[in-house]
């Protein structure tokens, strides 16, 4: 099991993974692991939304966690609070937890203002005051798109100028989980 606190700016993030373990017999996939994903608001049930981002957290994980090398067993990973911010604590807690990945992920949040400028990693006013925002989930190895969801209107080019600047901002991600791990690991 692994528990971390994850922690950025105005927003925290608690991820724990457990795992893998016996597996109930309804959930078990004979071949590869059954990855579950609990998504828990900061205060009161869960709802709609929460399941919607369970759904998306769930597939970005099991794009990247090797469930074949541990058949009919689960991997839960319980988290709360924000998309971007629960991507890179899941990441974190199951590289904690020692599952084997094929590779890191990350997420990362663009806003775009009333007037189309970029904003990485807004904080909450700027999301309610922003005409868009779109999140995506990117692989460390080829910065491959994992998951998006958008909210908002946003043109084309728009599109492609967020993924290109989540794209940028995943390496500093990418940076920081090396030397957080460095950190961890090292024998100092």
């Amino acid at each position: 099991m692994a528990l971390l606190p994850f922690c950025k700016c105005d927003t925290s993030v608690l991820a724990g993974v457990y795992g893998p373990a016996e597996v109930k017999v309804s959930k078990e996939i004979f071949n590869k692991a059954t990855l579950e994903v609990i998504l828990r608001p900061k205060i009161g049930l869960p709802g709609v939304a929460e399941k919607s981002r369970e759904r998306l957290l769930r597939s970005t994980c099991e794009a990247v966690v090797l469930g074949a090398l541990h058949p009919r067993t689960s991997i839960t990973v319980v988290l709360q609070v924000l998309l971007a911010c629960c991507l890179n604590a899941a990441c974190m807690a199951l590289v904690d937890a020692g599952v084997p990945m094929r590779a890191l992920f990350c997420g990362v949040t663009c806003a775009l203002d009333s007037d189309g400028n970029l904003v990485l990693d807004p904080t909450t006013k700027q999301e309610k005051e922003a005409r868009a925002i779109l999140t995506f989930a990117l692989d460390s190895t080829e910065q491959k798109l994992l998951m998006s969801t958008t909210k908002g209107l946003y043109s084309d080019a728009e599109l492609q100028q967020c993924l290109a600047a989540a794209q940028a901002a995943s390496q500093h991600i990418f940076r920081f989980y090396r030397e957080s791990l460095q950190r961890r690991y090292s024998k100092s």
